[in-house]
C-alpha cells in the first residue's frame, strides 16, 4: 500500500484512489450480490493502512471481521495473482465497535439539543403543524436556559407547553394541545423501540472517531446496524445527525494531503427516499461544503438513480458494480450509470455493466489536477480480513481492549429541563397553597426522589449553576447554521 493512494483492482491497469482526492466523495454501486460489501471493505482497510480513521454502518453484521485476519481462499488467491498483487497476505485492523443500543459495541448517544427540531421531526415523522409546535418548544427552552438532553427533558418540555399554550400562542403563533399530545404519542413510539439510550449523556466526542493506533493506522469505527435496519428512518437520521455534527465542528482544513475522516454512508437510498426538498437542498449543501473540513463521504446503494442528481454531482471517485437490466426502467438504470463515466474508447460501458462478475467493477477515480479518469473494468483486490459476522467472544474482546472502555458505558443523569421544571412547578404548587391558607405539600412530608442520591444532588447542584447559560448557548446540531431556524 502506498502511502499516497489505495490501490483498488487491476484490469488493463492498474486503478488507484489518490488520498488527496478522496475529500472529493464517491459511489459504490451495483446489485445486490455484485460485491459492493466487499469494495466497501477494502476501501475501509486501505484508508486503514494509510492512517486515514473510517466510520461505516454494518447492516448485515459481516463487517465486524475486519478486526480479525481473514483466509487465503483459492478464489482471492487467484484473484491476487490476476491482478499482480504480490505481497497479499492476511491482516486485521483495528476497531471500534459502536451500538445505538449498547449492546454490541460503545454506546452511541447525543442529546436532544443537539439532534434538534429539524431532524428530531424527521425522526418522529411530524407533520407541518407538529413540527411548527416542536420548533417553538426549542426557543422556549433556549429563552429560558433550559437544557434539552434526553427524552424526559423533551417531555417535561412539551408538557410545560402545552399547559401554557394560549400565553404562547400570542408570542410565537398557534401552539394546539392536539399536536403536543401527538408529538408525545410518537415519543412514546421511540421509547419502545429503545431509542431513548441515543438521548443522554456522556454524548459521543467527535475526536474519538478520529484516531489512530500505535502502529499510525486509522481506527475503523463500525456502527452495528442490524437491528437499527428494521427503523430505517432511524438509521438514517442517525448518520444525517453525525454528519451535521461533524460539518458543525470540524474547523476548515482546506484541501489536505489525505482526509480527516472518511464517512461510509451504507443503503444511501434510505437518505433521500423520503426526505423533503428543503432537507435534500440542505443535504447537498453540506456534501458540496464538508469537503474542506476534510471528511470524504461515500455513498453505497444499488443504483446511481438513487442519489439526488445535485448530491450525484459532487462525487467524484465512482465504482460500478454490475446492474441487471431484466425491464425497461432496469435498462434506464443502467444507461445513467454509464453515463456519469468519463467514456473509455476501448469499450461501451453501458454494455460492460450487465456483464460484470461478481467482483468486478466500471471505476473512474480523480486524477491530482481533480479530473476523472477514463473508466476502467476493473478486478477488484481481495480483502486480507476476516469476511462473514465476528462471534460473541470476539466482539466482547475488541471492546474490552479499546481505549474508550468506560467513558460511555454508564449513561449520567445531570440537571437539566425536567428538574428545573418539577422544581418551578412546585414553587408554583407551594405558592397557590399559601396563598389558600394551606401548608405546602412539601412541609407536610417531603417524600426523596428517587433519582437521585444526595453525592449526585451535590454534583447537580455545581452544574446547575452553569445550566442557565450554557441552555441558551448552545449550537444545536441541525447540519451546522444550514437548518438553523
Amino acid at each position: 500500500m502506498e502511502q499516497d493512494r489505495i490501490f483498488i483492482g487491476g484490469g488493463e491497469r492498474d486503478v488507484h484512489l489518490l488520498l488527496k482526492m478522496a475529500n472529493r466523495h464517491g459511489l459504490v454501486a451495483g446489485a445486490t450480490g455484485t460485491g459492493k460489501t466487499v469494495t466497501l471493505r477494502i476501501l475501509a482497510e486501505g484508508f486503514s493502512a494509510c492512517g486515514v480513521p473510517v466510520f461505516l454502518a454494518d447492516v448485515k453484521g459481516d463487517l465486524a471481521g475486519i478486526s480479525q485476519p481473514g483466509e487465503i481462499i483459492p478464489p482471492f488467491a487467484s484473484r491476487a495473482a490476476a491482478i499482480g498483487l504480490q505481497d497479499y497476505a492476511p491482516a486485521a485492523f483495528p476497531v471500534q465497535f459502536w451500538d445505538l443500543y449498547g449492546r454490541q459495541g460503545h454506546p452511541l448517544r447525543t442529546t436532544v439539543s443537539e439532534m434538534g427540531p429539524l431532524l428530531l421531526s424527521r425522526l418522529l415523522e411530524l407533520n407541518d403543524t407538529q413540527e411548527g409546535v416542536l420548533n417553538i418548544a426549542f426557543r422556549v427552552a433556549d429563552e429560558q436556559g433550559l437544557l434539552l438532553l434526553d427524552l424526559k427533558d423533551l417531555r417535561a418540555l412539551l408538557n410545560f407547553v402545552g399547559e401554557q399554550a394560549k400565553e404562547l400562542t400570542l408570542e410565537y403563533g398557534h401552539v394546539s394541545p392536539n399536536s403536543v399530545g401527538a408529538i408525545q404519542r410518537r415519543l412514546l413510539v421511540l421509547e419502545q423501540q429503545g431509542v431513548e439510550q441515543f438521548f443522554g449523556e456522556p454524548a459521543l466526542e467527535l475526536a474519538d472517531l478520529m484516531t489512530r493506533d500505535d502502529r499510525g493506522r486509522g481506527m475503523i469505527n463500525i456502527l452495528a446496524a442490524d437491528r437499527l435496519m428494521a427503523n430505517p428512518r432511524l438509521y438514517s437520521t442517525l448518520l444525517l445527525w453525525l454528519l451535521a455534527e461533524l460539518f458543525e465542528e470540524l474547523p476548515e482544513v482546506g484541501d489536505p494531503d489525505r482526509p480527516r475522516l472518511v464517512f461510509f454512508f451504507d443503503e444511501a437510498h434510505l437518505l433521500f427516499d423520503t426526505a423533503p426538498k428543503a432537507l435534500l437542498d440542505k443535504i447537498e449543501q453540506v456534501v458540496r461544503l464538508i469537503r474542506s473540513k476534510g471528511v470524504g463521504i461515500y455513498f453505497v446503494t444499488q443504483s446511481p438513480g438513487d442519489i439526488p442528481d445535485d448530491v450525484l454531482g459532487q462525487l467524484g471517485n465512482r465504482i460500478q458494480h454490475a446492474l441487471r437490466a431484466f425491464t425497461p426502467r432496469d435498462r434506464k438504470r443502467v444507461t445513467t450509470a454509464a453515463e456519469t463515466f468519463r467514456p473509455n474508447p476501448a469499450f461501451d460501458a453501458a454494455a460492460v455493466i450487465t456483464e460484470l462478475g461478481v467482483g468486478e467493477a466500471l471505476v473512474s477515480t480523480l486524477d491530482r489536477k481533480g479530473i476523472p479518469e477514463p473508466v476502467e473494468r476493473t478486478l477488484i483486490r481481495p480483502p486480507a480480513s476476516r469476511l462473514g459476522t465476528l462471534d460473541e467472544a470476539l466482539r466482547r474482546g475488541v471492546v474490552a481492549s479499546s481505549s474508550l472502555r468506560g467513558k460511555y458505558d454508564q449513561m449520567v443523569d445531570r440537571d437539566s429541563a425536567y428538574e428545573h421544571l418539577r422544581r418551578q412547578a412546585a414553587r408554583a404548587a407551594a405558592a397557590q397553597a399559601e396563598q389558600h391558607g394551606q401548608a405546602p405539600a412539601a412541609a407536610r412530608g417531603r417524600r426523596s426522589s428517587s433519582r437521585q442520591s444526595v453525592g449526585e444532588a451535590l454534583t447537580k447542584s455545581v452544574a446547575r449553576s452553569m445550566g442557565s447559560q450554557l441552555g441558551r448557548s448552545l449550537m444545536r446540531g441541525l447540519l451546522g447554521a444550514l437548518f438553523r431556524r
